[in-house]
């Protein structure tokens, strides 16, 4: 039996109106703010359902439609001390609508009066300018998307609305404002709509926190739909933890009114905090150690902290440089509290969080996330971060492909390939095609249009990076990282 609306014990929120936009159908969206307006509807809080633009065709059946546009999110993680299970349908989206085949459908949302909200995860990649007009069906870039729509609702004279990026960006609010009107100014739209952009539309910077792995696989799979009775092509699993945090004033509070529902929203004028602890220490210790845990052998994220020396060299590197490295002023104590939790949230045993999901647009994520904290931590101790310097080796080698295949490119990890899933990817064939260990090195740290600065200049981190990744293609990956451990 599939999922479906008749297993629902209450269909009421099926009758409310669509009150959100969403660009993506990705798993954080539907398993963090998705969930939050679920929960505030059963709640009789937001009463409002979501329209969810897709970028493409799907091709066939679609799942969405199949399923009556339901979805399953299995909770799970260890809340107080106490483990936790739940077990909850979504019915926050009311139809998916594809960007490519039913654009005209999705500006007719624009001329709706009870959508207040559009969210969106086009991922870092998705919050870039292209010149190209919005007159297209549909346009390419998401900002393009966003303008148009925008602009038919401008059009129609509908009230502006709260616009919400989740995309993990510093600034991803501010961002996607000058991207919507760079966007307008290319296509040379009218004064007054520019105006009303600016004046009636809040676009909020905001933060999403929560460990969403997404639909198991296999045997975990089987096991949780004989569970629930019924199968669901889009059930995800999440941990228990959520945030998402939010900068706005009073009148984006009284929109976004499936914030009572959760203490996991946070509303606030400033949400610098909360954005700089997830950003460094969840996602940046993520990034740093993806690489290294995936090529030591470690499928999952709970597998490797299973591992005393994982664990020890996780902790180190979170707690002693990471920590003391994040570019804004926050109470020690509350970092290493965030810290902390950050280590529950890796060992929480329901989740098999995958190391090879995580290495996804690698070197963007090393750019964005890590690299503030190399030269932060440089800039307040004048010496080598030790964790940091071997976790970067083990990106580097993670980033050594050895085969291209229709503009893939593939690694390789005792005798079998791996994919790498970046846009640098053809950089890092061609720089490890032509060059010995020793010269990537000096290559890649040199590279300022990837890092935005040289490498080279921070003292000892060349020579530092280079012995490990040579001891790492020498004994292995793990074995550099548990030699640290001894002496740390």
């Amino acid at each position: 039996m599939k999922l479906s609306k008749e297993l629902l014990t209450d269909s009421s929120t099926l009758q409310l109106p669509e009150k959100v936009l969403q660009f993506g159908t990705g798993v954080l969206l539907r398993g963090l703010c998705d969930y939050f307006i679920d929960k505030a509807n059963k709640q009789g809080i937001f009463n409002g359902r979501i329209v969810v633009v897709k970028s493409t065709d799907s091709g066939g059946a679609d799942a969405f439609a199949e399923q009556d546009n339901l979805y399953t999110i299995c909770v799970r993680g260890i809340d107080k001390g106490v483990p936790t299970e739940e077990n909850i349908i979504s019915s926050a989206i009311s139809r998916v609508l594809s960007a490519q085949s039913q654009w005209s459908a999705i500006l007719e949302t624009a001329q709706d009066p009870n959508i207040s909200v559009v969210i969106s995860n086009t991922t870092e990649v998705g919050l870039q300018y292209v010149e190209e007009s919005i007159r297209q069906s549909p346009p390419a870039s998401f900002p393009a998307k966003l303008t148009a729509w925008l602009y038919e609702r401008f059009q129609n004279k509908q009230d502006g609305v709260v616009i919400i990026p989740t995309e993990l960006i510093v600034g991803n609010g501010d961002i996607l404002k000058d991207l919507v009107l760079k966007v307008s100014a290319f296509n040379n739209l009218p004064a007054n709509f520019v105006e009303w952009l600016k004046t009636e539309n809040s676009f909020c910077n905001s933060l999403v926190d929560r460990i969403v792995p997404g639909k198991p696989k296999g045997e975990a799979l089987a096991e949780l739909q004989n569970k629930l009775g019924y199968e669901d092509q889009l059930l995800l699993v999440a941990e228990t933890y959520r945030l998402w945090a939010i900068q706005g004033n009073e009148k984006v509070k009284d929109v976004l009114s499936f914030a009572q529902a959760d203490e996991g929203v946070k509303i606030a004028n400033n949400i610098e905090q909360f954005r700089e602890l997830k950003l460094r220490m969840l996602n940046g210790t993520h990034s740093l150690m993806c690489g290294m845990e995936y090529l030591s052998g470690f499928t999952t994220v709970k597998e490797a902290l299973a591992d005393d020396v994982t664990e020890k060299f996780i902790t180190n590197l979170m707690m002693s440089e990471i920590a003391p490295a994040i570019p804004y002023k926050i109470d020690a104590k509350v970092a290493q509290r965030y810290g902390r939790d950050v280590l529950d949230r890796f060992r929480n045993p329901y989740l098999d969080h995958q190391w090879i999901s995580i290495t996804l647009q690698y070197t963007m994520k090393m750019q964005m996330r890590n690299i503030p904290l190399l030269l932060n931590y440089y800039k307040e101790f004048s010496t080598v971060p030790q964790y940091f310097t071997r976790g970067f080796a083990a990106y580097l080698l993670f980033m050594k492909a050895v085969k291209e295949e229709n503009g893939k490119y593939f690694g390789e990890k005792e005798g079998e390939l791996y994919p790498i899933q970046c846009d640098s990817a053809k950089y890092f064939y061609e720089v490890w095609q032509n060059h010995k260990p020793n010269e990537v090195v000096d290559a890649v740290l040199g590279n300022e249009q990837l890092w935005g600065s040289d490498l080279r200049k921070l003292k000892g981190f060349e020579e530092n990076v280079t012995t490990h990744l040579s001891n790492m293609m020498a004994i292995g990956v793990r074995e550099v990282a548990a030699a640290l451990n001894v002496y740390a």
